[in-house]
């Protein structure tokens, strides 16, 4: 695809989003849209058909959703179904009416099924019962999954979900309702700062799961760009995978922290391990070029810069 064609990034205030947005821009591309959302309600079906159609853009970045770690999930799982499912097929559907070319969706590995065979495959999708801790996001990214899968079959479209590994980066959500990286680093940076001998993880701490940074993420999207024979469902993992207890154990390192790490083993776990197989991305030619450590590391330097020492 020329880097002449209009590009609509949909929750680019987000650290998805924004990091797309980054990556486009980097690469040449300049007619880019970005909606503001509190002008979109694309959960509101003739908002989200008005936005596409007074834009007519060529190519859609599907990146807005509601995103949270374990807890917030637990809490408000209707929530977390209903605004994801109703923004999927909102934009994917106004897509096609509009004649978007061009859709990439931005899943997650969480929609694959809790006792699916590691590391997950595309076709192992809907093949069993959700992890309950997040089975309402989990079905909300299936439906979108779906969609880009039956409407590429049935008119012909370019429509492809991007199913990531846990992703972590710039403009995260440092709160315990964050996702484990950016709630753990403003935990551990919370320790520094008090003094605080002790860190607590939530749950035993062995879950194993694959982290990438969101610049490597977004890399992919852009690479997409120059693909044609790309298949309506596509994993995107970095290779990485460590347990929570050692991905803490970074995280300490990268902020400073020389206390305990505790885990609370009272509280769930969710998933025991969660890898992707990333063999049809790395066939279209991307890898990830960002290592776990010092992927870390740049961000706490941009996010909590004046704890941060230059190593």
């Amino acid at each position: 695809m020329n880097k002449d064609a209009s590009i609509m990034i949909l929750g680019a205030g987000g650290m998805v989003g924004s990091a797309c947005l980054r990556a486009f821009q980097r690469d040449g591309w300049t007619r880019i849209v970005t909606p503001q959302r509190h002008l979109w309600d694309l959960t509101r079906q003739h908002r989200a058909e008005e936005c596409i159609r007074t834009t007519r853009p060529d190519v859609i970045v599907m990146a807005a959703g509601k995103v949270g770690g374990i807890g917030a999930n637990m809490a408000d799982q209707s929530r977390f179904l209903y605004q994801n499912a109703m923004m999927a097929m909102n934009v994917i559907h106004a897509a096609k009416v509009n004649g978007v070319e061009r859709v990439i969706y931005l899943g997650s590995s969480c929609a694959y099924p809790k006792h699916a065979v590691q590391p997950y495959h595309e076709e192992q999708l809907l093949t069993g019962p959700f992890e309950p801790t997040n089975a309402g996001y989990a079905l909300a990214k299936c439906l979108g999954a779906e969609m880009c899968r039956h409407y590429s079959e049935q008119y012909g479209v370019r429509y492809t979900c991007l199913m990531p590994c846990n992703l972590y980066g710039p403009g995260d959500n440092y709160t315990e309702t964050g996702h484990v990286v950016g709630m753990l680093m403003k935990r551990f940076h919370d320790a520094v700062m008090t003094g605080a001998e002790t860190v607590t993880l939530w749950g035993s701490g062995t879950p194993v799961r694959e982290f990438m940074h969101v610049d490597d993420l977004a890399s992919a999207v852009v690479h997409l760009m120059g693909c044609d024979d790309v298949p309506p469902l596509v994993n995107i993992g970095s290779g990485e995978a460590v347990s929570i207890k050692v991905l803490a154990g970074i995280i300490a390192k990268v902020t400073g922290f020389n206390g305990t790490i505790r885990c609370d083993r009272r509280e769930v776990d969710g998933v025991s391990r969660k890898v992707m197989s990333s063999a049809v991305m790395r066939n279209l030619g991307w890898s990830p070029q960002i290592e776990l450590f010092h992927g870390l590391r740049q961000v706490y330097a941009q996010e909590f810069p004046a704890l941060v020492e230059v190593a």
